[in-house]
């Protein structure tokens, strides 16, 4: 099995990045851990602050690999052309989000994503990730 975790803009600063929000580990070394636990996964990552190569990204890997774990970070709530990729592809999709995204700002509450999703998890922090892997399996 083949699950690729696709993380877009500024989640390159987890362990930074409003630690009361995001948490103290950088994403390296949680999806480390991940690789460890899930030993008989192949297990990808790719994260990009740029909307296109993310786009790119679903399309290379949307017709071969088993799911996609996919945190658009703020381009969840403003790429129609993002959800029209995910829309596009074979490859399953679960959108991700570390904080609860409803419990925020109002604009954080629409999602281009979700509609075109296997479906969503959020505010469960880094773990959100690993409950969006079980669902593949």
């Amino acid at each position: 099995m083949k699950i690729l975790i696709l993380n877009g803009p500024n989640l390159n600063l987890l362990g930074r990045r409003e630690p009361t929000i995001y948490g103290n580990l950088t994403f390296d070394e949680f999806f480390e851990s991940l690789k460890k636990k899930y030993a008989d996964i192949t297990l990808d990552y790719f994260q990009s602050n740029i909307e296109g190569e993310l786009i790119d990204k679903l399309h290379e890997v949307g017709f071969n690999y088993h799911g996609i774990i996919l945190n658009a970070g703020a381009y969840t709530h403003t790429s129609v052309a993002i959800g029209d990729a995910v829309k596009g592809i074979e490859t399953p999709v679960v959108e991700v989000h570390i904080s609860n995204v409803h419990a925020r700002e109002d604009f954080r509450h629409i999602s281009y994503i979700a509609p075109n999703a296997k479906g969503v998890i959020a505010g469960f922090g880094l773990q959100s990730y690993e409950l969006a892997l079980e669902s593949f399996l």
